[in-house]
C-alpha cells in the first residue's frame, strides 16, 4: 500500500491532533503511521504536558522525528505542572475547548510559512478536539474527525440531546442512581437493542444541568456534523449496523479498524516510523518473557488502561480473587491505579502467588494480547483494550469504569458473546468463580471460539487489498485527504 515518494514540497501534509490522553494518543498515532506509508508529510500535535511527560518517559530524543514525520506541542490551558499522572478530564475539556484554537492556528501559520515543509493540506483531530474546525475552515482544508471510542459509544453519545430533550437526562435527583432506575429499558436508538440506562455512556448519570462532561458530549456531537468525514477504529463485520445508522446523520463514516493490525499490514516492523512510540508511562517487556514460559491460555491478564482508578478495598478483592482462583497471572498496577493513595499489595498475597504472577507497573498490550499463553483478560472495558483483545482471540471479564466502556460492556457480553460482566463493588468470591468459568469453564470455551471468530475477521478486513477496512482506509485518503 506504500506510495512512490513524492517530492517534499508537492506532498500532502496533515496535522493530526489527539485528545491528550493516552488511549486517544495511541491510535491516532496509528492513523498519522498509516498516512505517512501513503506518501503524506505528518506534523502530530501533543500538548505540552504531555510532550513533556513523553520525553521523561522514553528519553530526550524520542520526538526528534523524521524529516517527514514531526512533532509539535500546543499549550493545554491548564495550570503549568510536570507531573506523571492523566489530567482531571473535565478541566482538561473545557481547557482545551477555550483555549486551544489559538495556540493551533499559530502552529499552522508557522508551519505554513516554512520552506522546508509542505503547506498543510488536510486536519485529522480527535472527535473532542473540535476546535480544529475553526481553523481548518480559516485554512480552506478538510478535518477528519477520529473518535476514538467505540461505534456502539460512539453512536450512544450521539443521542445524548435526545436524552435531555426527552427529559432522560440530567437525572431529576440522586434516587435516579438506583439500580431500578438504571435499569429502565432505552429501545429509541437506531440499530442497538436491549440496552438500559446503565449500558449509556455514564456521562448521562448526573442530577447537575451544567454538568461539565454531560455539555460538552452535547456539543461535541454537534460539532462533529461539521467535520469532512468521520473515522472509527473498528471493522463493518463488527458494527455494520451501527456504522449504517450512523450515516443518515452524519458526514461519511469510515471504519478503518482495527488501526494495530492495519499498521501492522504497510508499516515495516523494524522501520524507525515503526519504533516510534508515544506510550505516557515507561513500558516494562519482561512480562512477555514470563509469558514465554507459560502454556497455551493459561495466564489471566488484568488491566484496567490509563485513567480507571478503584479504591484501596477494590484493589484487595481483586488481588485475593485472582489468589483463590488458582490461576497464573500477569497484573498491571499503574501507580495512580488506586484513588489519591499509592496502590498497596497484601504482602500475604504476594507470598501466596510469587509462583504464579508477574506484577508490571505498565506493559505493550498488543503484544501481550496477541501472546499464546493468555488466556482471557479482566479489563475495564475501554475501546483499544476490548479492540485488543477481540483481535487477540481474547475473551474478555468485563468491568467497565466510565464513559462510554458500560456500552462496550454491554456489546462484549451480548452481542458479541465474548464477554462475562462482574459487579461494579467487586467481591473475591464473585471474581474467583468467572475467572475459574472463563478459564476452565464450557461458557469460557464458547467466549474463546466467538473470540477468535472475531479475530479472523478482524484480520480478513485489514489484511486483504478487498478488506473493508483497507479499501476504507485507501477512499479516505483518495477522496476525502486529496480529494
Amino acid at each position: 500500500m506504500a506510495s512512490p515518494a513524492v517530492p517534499s514540497s508537492r506532498k500532502p501534509h496533515v496535522v493530526c491532533v489527539p485528545h491528550p490522553a493516552q488511549g486517544h494518543i495511541n491510535p491516532m498515532l496509528k492513523v498519522a503511521k498509516l498516512l505517512h506509508a501513503k506518501g503524506f508529510h505528518v506534523t502530530f500535535v501533543n500538548t505540552i504536558y504531555n510532550h513533556n511527560r513523553l520525553l521523561r518517559s522514553r528519553g530526550p530524543d524520542a520526538l526528534d522525528g523524521l524529516p517527514s514525520f514531526r512533532f509539535e506541542s500546543i499549550p493545554d490551558g491548564l495550570p503549568e505542572s510536570d507531573g506523571d499522572t492523566t489530567q482531571d478530564i473535565p478541566a482538561l475539556c473545557v481547557s482545551t475547548t477555550k483555549n486551544c484554537l489559538a495556540p493551533f492556528m499559530e502552529l499552522l501559520r508557522r508551519i505554513n510559512t516554512r520552506d522546508d515543509v509542505p503547506p498543510v493540506s488536510c486536519i485529522i483531530s480527535d472527535g473532542v478536539m473540535s476546535f480544529t474546525l475553526d481553523a481548518a475552515e480559516e485554512l480552506g482544508v478538510p478535518d477528519v474527525f477520529f473518535w476514538t471510542p467505540s461505534a456502539c459509544g460512539f453512536m450512544a453519545l450521539l443521542q445524548f440531546p435526545h436524552f435531555i430533550e426527552k427529559g432522560v437526562a440530567p437525572f431529576k435527583d440522586e434516587s435516579y442512581m438506583s439500580k431500578e432506575h438504571l435499569d429502565t429499558v432505552i429501545d429509541w436508538i437506531p440499530s442497538m437493542n436491549n440496552l438500559r440506562l446503565k449500558d449509556i455512556p455514564s456521562f448521562i448519570r448526573t442530577t447537575n444541568p451544567d454538568d461539565i462532561m454531560l455539555n460538552f458530549i452535547v456539543q461535541e456531537v454537534e460539532q462533529s456534523k461539521r467535520a469532512t468525514a468521520i473515522i472509527l477504529n473498528t471493522f463493518e463485520d463488527l458494527d455494520h449496523e451501527v456504522i449504517k445508522a450512523m450515516q443518515s446523520i452524519l458526514p461519511p463514516v469510515y471504519s478503518i479498524g482495527p488501526l494495530h493490525l492495519l499498521a501492522n499490514q504497510d508499516i515495516d516492523e523494524g522501520s524507525e516510523i515503526a519504533r516510534m512510540g508515544l506510550n505516557l508511562w515507561k513500558e516494562e517487556t519482561e512480562c512477555l518473557d514470563w509469558l514465554d514460559t507459560k502454556s497455551r491460555n493459561s495466564v489471566m491478564y488484568i488491566s484496567f488502561g490509563c485513567i480507571a482508578v478503584m479504591s484501596a478495598k477494590q484493589l484487595v478483592e481483586f488481588a485475593w480473587g485472582l489468589a483463590a482462583s488458582g490461576k497464573d497471572f500477569l497484573w498491571v498496577i499503574r501507580p495512580d491505579l488506586v484513588a489519591g493513595d499509592a496502590a498497596v499489595i497484601p504482602p500475604e498475597f504476594l507470598a501466596e502467588t510469587e509462583d504464579r504472577r508477574m506484577l508490571a507497573s505498565w506493559c505493550p498490550q498488543e503484544k501481550v494480547l496477541s501472546h499464546p499463553a493468555i488466556g482471557g483478560f479482566l479489563t475495564h472495558c475501554g475501546w483499544n483494550s476490548t479492540l485488543e483483545s477481540l483481535c487477540g482471540g481474547v475473551p474478555m471479564i468485563c468491568w467497565p469504569f466510565f464513559a462510554e466502556q458500560p456500552t462496550n460492556c454491554k456489546f462484549c457480553c451480548d452481542e458479541w458473546g465474548v464477554g462475562m460482566e462482574i459487579g461494579g463493588n467487586v467481591k473475591r468470591e464473585e471474581l474467583e468463580t468467572v475467572v475459574r468459568e472463563l478459564m476452565d469453564g464450557e461458557k469460557g470455551k464458547k467466549m474463546r471460539e466467538k473470540a477468535e471468530e472475531w479475530r479472523h475477521l478482524a484480520e480478513e478486513a485489514t489484511k486483504d487489498k478487498l478488506g473493508s477496512s483497507v479499501v476504507n482506509f485507501n477512499t479516505l485518503v483518495n477522496k476525502v485527504l486529496l480529494g
